[in-house]
C-alpha cells in the first residue's frame, strides 16, 4: 500500500518540476541542460497485458540539447522487484516517446539509496545488454538547509531537504528554518509544501514539533490542503489511541487488527472503535456488528 510519504516524495517535483533539474545540478553534479519548458506526463505505462506499470512520476524537459523524459520513483525500501521494472520503464519510455529518458530515485534511506545506486545489469557477465545506473537522491547526498536565509533562497530544495532529513538530529533546526521561510512565498504553494514536509516526517517528535510550528504561523492553517493534514494528524492519533488502549489493557493486538485500525481513516468509526476498546475484552469485539 503506497504511503503518504511515499506520495509526497515524488510529488514535490510535480508541484516545483524545475527543483528536479536543479537537483541534479546543484545535488548531483550532473550537468543536465537547462530547461526552457518542463511538464508533467502520463505516468501509466500499462499496455494489453493485465498487469499495471505506474511511474510514481514523470515530467519531459524540453532543452537547448534536446527532450528528456525525468522518470521520478519514491523509493522507501529495498525491492528487487524494480530490478525488472526499472529497465522496463525506461526502453518503454524511449520506445513511445523516442526521447532520452533519465531515472531519478529520491529516499530517505541511506541503506536504500545505495542500494539503488547500483547498476542493474541484464545479460552475459561482461557482456551486458543491457545497464540501466539510476541517480539517486537521498540523506547522503540532499543537502541539509537548517539556515533561515538558506532556505529563503531555495523553499523548494528546502522542503526536499525537510522530507529528506526529517528523521536525523539536525531535524529540530531544519524545521524551524523551513518555517520561517514558508512565510515569504504565496501561502497556498506554502500550504502544499506544509503537507509534503508532514506526511514525510516518520519521527513522532518531529512531526509534533512541525505541526506546533505551523499552528503558530495561522495563516497555514486557513487553507483547505493545511486543513486536510490537521484532519490527518487528528485521524493519526485516533488510531494509536486505539492500539494503545487495547495493549494497556492485556488485549493482543495482531498484525492484521493493527492493519485494519491504521487503515481506517474515518473519525466517526474510529471514535466507535476507541469506545469499545476501553470495555472489550476480546479484539473481536472492537469490530461488532462490521
Amino acid at each position: 500500500m503506497v504511503g503518504q510519504s511515499h506520495e509526497a516524495l515524488h510529488r514535490i517535483f510535480q508541484k516545483d518540476p524545475a527543483l528536479l533539474t536543479r537537483a541534479l545540478q546543484k545535488v548531483l553534479d550532473v550537468p543536465f541542460p537547462e530547461p526552457r519548458e518542463i511538464a508533467a506526463l502520463n505516468v501509466d505505462l500499462t499496455e494489453i497485458e493485465p498487469v499495471e506499470r505506474r511511474v510514481d512520476t514523470l515530467l519531459r524537459a524540453e532543452t537547448d540539447e534536446g527532450t528528456y523524459l525525468l522518470v521520478v520513483e519514491s523509493q522507501g525500501k529495498v525491492d528487487d522487484r524494480k530490478r525488472g521494472s526499472w529497465p522496463y520503464y525506461l526502453s518503454y519510455l524511449y520506445e513511445k516517446y523516442r526521447c532520452e529518458p533519465v531515472l531519478i530515485v529520491i529516499t530517505q534511506s541511506s541503506a536504500t539509496a545505495r542500494w539503488a545506486s547500483r547498476p542493474i545489469q541484464l545479460g552475459f557477465p561482461g557482456w551486458y545488454s543491457l545497464t540501466v545506473r539510476p541517480l539517486v537522491l537521498g540523506p547522503d547526498n540532499v543537502p541539509v538547509i537548517a539556515d533561515e536565509r538558506q532556505a529563503e533562497r531555495d523553499v523548494p530544495l528546502a522542503v526536499l531537504s525537510a522530507m529528506t532529513h526529517g528523521r536525523g538530529p539536525g531535524a529540530a533546526a531544519i524545521l524551524e528554518s523551513l518555517a520561517s521561510a514558508l512565510g515569504t512565498i504565496d501561502p497556498d504553494s506554502a500550504a502544499v509544501f506544509v503537507q509534503f514536509v508532514d506526511s514525510c516526517l516518520a519521527d513522532p517528535q518531529a512531526k509534533q514539533m512541525w505541526r506546533d510550528l505551523m499552528t503558530a504561523i495561522q495563516y497555514f492553517w486557513r487553507h483547505p490542503l493545511a486543513e486536510q493534514v490537521r484532519e490527518e494528524g487528528r485521524v493519526q492519533d485516533r488510531q494509536e489511541m486505539i492500539l494503545h488502549i487495547l495493549e494497556w489493557r492485556g488485549i493482543q493486538v495482531t498484525d492484521a487488527v493493527r492493519e485494519r485500525v491504521k487503515a481506517c481513516t474515518d473519525l466517526d468509526r474510529l471514535e466507535v472503535w476507541a469506545q469499545r476498546a476501553v470495555h472489550a475484552t476480546d479484539v473481536t469485539e472492537l469490530f461488532a456488528e462490521e
